[in-house]
């Protein structure tokens, strides 16, 4: 009886032990690819932040990219809640593809 039970736990162990290595290789590839849209991404919660000071970001949702000759805009929508209000704001950040320069900044509210 005290094999068997000997004999348990190291195979228990030894199972958790190649789960936790095999999972921490994932978790390794997860973290080293940063979206190229992180940076955009960042400023627009600052900005968001600066502009509706009292409310929370509860969402954060990047649309895509326009990708124009000179300039490109990153399109951005993020759920705020204000007290009791929930809305929605759309955020473009259009930018110098070269220098990567903040151009403009606009912001439209939603309700969806």
């Amino acid at each position: 009886m005290k094999t068997f039970l000997s004999i348990a736990v190291i195979s228990c162990t030894l199972l958790l032990a190649n789960f936790i290595f095999a999972n921490s290789n994932d978790v390794e590839k997860v973290s080293q690819e940063v979206p190229p849209y992180a940076k955009w991404g960042g400023i627009a919660m600052q900005k968001t932040k600066e502009k509706y000071p009292q409310a929370s970001i509860i969402d954060y949702h990047h649309i895509g990219r326009e990708e124009g000759t000179d300039t490109s805009t990153e399109k951005f929508k993020l759920w705020l809640r204000e007290g009791n209000k929930e809305f929605g704001v759309f955020i473009n950040i259009k930018f110098d593809r070269k220098t990567e320069k903040v151009i403009n900044i606009t912001f439209k509210e939603t309700t969806r």
